[in-house]
């Protein structure tokens, strides 16, 4: 497998310089995500997202907790970007997407960070919840393509997307990362005040497997294009994830890398909540894995 990502090309081509452009000029009226606030962020303002002209990070690091073909021997190298588009109040992060703990960067600053993690031997650059700062993204990755920057490029996020982003960012993204969390309304309404959070994150999860296609690993198991969805069982919820698993089978692809996550427990402001305020009973993860084998799905991670 060539080691030379798409986007490496696009820079050399001075596309990537006029698509950081192009994104950067619509922050000035921000609807990258599905909350379409119209906030002017070139000018101070702040919408859902809390973020401004610049991007925020709370940390960087080779991390090893990720999923094998993104760890491999050295570590994914993650970039945590400080607050977030969807805001789940059950969030595990909390103090990074909801209280923005983290420092404002500009783009030479975060290439800097992506050159680093290479230098460090990580196998790709993965940006978790990078929803709302892709203008700065595409900047940094041109900077940093400049300087040598050729690993692949994760897009790790919640899947709460808009299809008209995404678009713009095919052909420099290389593996796509969604969390299909919900399926119900009243879920995504009652934790992220996101009613339309199933057909958003569908229509974008299609948009990313038209893109990108299923998991590629090259000959050492280390991902190097493709799709991988993460599920993270909710308790009292097995519902959604049925319709979810579902979905992937019948409407994305059978060969899609799954990952179906046992590890929620109750944080951020579920606590005194009946449903989600305790964590999951063994049975429910157990019974999650069998439904996604009864359809057919072959590349379940657990």
């Amino acid at each position: 497998m060539n080691k030379i990502t798409r986007y490496t090309g696009l820079h050399a081509e001075g596309k990537l310089a006029i698509l950081g452009n192009k994104l950067r000029h619509e922050l000035e009226s921000c609807r990258l995500c599905p909350r379409d606030c119209g906030a002017n962020r070139l000018n101070g303002e702040k919408g859902i997202c809390k973020t401004g002209q610049k991007a925020m990070v709370s940390s960087y690091s080779a991390h090893f907790g990720e999923e094998k073909p993104l760890v491999g021997q050295y570590g994914s190298g993650t970039i945590f970007f400080t607050n977030c588009n969807l805001l789940c109040n059950f969030c595990q992060n909390y103090d990074i997407s909801h209280l923005g703990r983290g420092i404002e960067v500009d783009d030479n600053q975060l290439a800097e960070m992506m050159l680093d993690l290479q230098e460090r031997g990580c196998h790709n650059i993965n940006l978790v919840t990078p929803t709302h700062v892709v203008p700065q993204i595409v900047s940094a990755l041109d900077i940093a393509a400049g300087m040598g920057l050729h690993i692949p490029l994760v897009f790790n996020t919640g899947a709460y997307d808009k299809i008209d982003t995404l678009k713009e960012l095919e052909g420099v993204v290389d593996i796509y990362m969604p969390d299909f969390k919900f399926w119900s309304k009243k879920l995504s309404g009652e934790t992220c005040n996101a009613a339309d959070y199933r057909e958003r994150a569908a229509e974008a999860i299609k948009e990313m497997h038209r893109q990108v296609g299923n998991l590629v690993l090259n000959d050492e198991g280390i991902a190097v294009r493709g799709l991988l969805i993460r599920h993270l069982v909710m308790p009292g919820y097995a519902e959604d994830t049925r319709k979810i698993l579902s979905y992937i089978s019948g409407s994305v692809s059978q060969n899609t890398y799954v990952n179906i996550m046992p590890q929620y427990y109750p944080c951020g402001e579920v606590l005194a909540s009946e449903t989600l305020g305790r964590p999951l009973k063994p049975g429910e993860h157990r019974e999650a894995i069998e439904y996604a084998r009864s359809l057919g799905l072959n590349n379940i991670d657990y």
